[in-house]
């Protein structure tokens, strides 16, 4: 199974995108699952259910961060080098699907009682998000 079925069989086992993304790939960089799942929970549906940042975004973000991110504060070189690999991502994933913002993907305010109904009758979260997820996790997989 490659990544992308991986994070994908995540989300549809009923874990939030951010988290289908960041347990993936948590093994590859001594993560452990558990924890990643935790951490990664708050970022679901926008982050904290909130329809801001799409959360297989976050999630992708976060694996970006284990594998380039700086451990000491004056190492620019590597701050840089994710800042520059953050962008791509964002740039291919919005050349996908035209936004990073989880309520412009899912066209729907899932942060309001009245959109989140929307969602679930209109069916989104199974329909549009399992796409987003493989996308994101696909997206990694090449910038890794």
């Amino acid at each position: 199974m490659n990544n992308a079925d991986q994070a994908e069989a995540y989300f549809k086992g009923g874990y939030v995108c951010s988290q289908a993304l960041l347990a993936t790939f948590s093994e590859q960089f001594d993560l452990d699952k558990r924890i990643a799942l935790k951490l990664a929970d708050a970022f679901g549906a926008g982050i904290g259910g909130l329809g801001e940042t799409c959360g297989a975004v976050t999630g992708a973000i976060m694996v970006l961060g284990l594998k380039y991110g700086r451990e000491a504060p004056d190492d620019d070189r590597a701050k840089e080098k994710t800042r520059e690999l953050v962008k791509k991502f964002v740039a291919e994933f919005k050349s996908r699907h035209h936004a990073i913002i989880c309520k412009e993907l899912l066209e729907c305010d899932i942060s309001t009682a009245k959109g989140m109904q929307s969602a679930e009758e209109k069916g989104v979260f199974e329909s549009r998000c399992p796409n987003f997820v493989r996308d994101a996790a696909g997206i990694i997989e090449k910038l890794l």
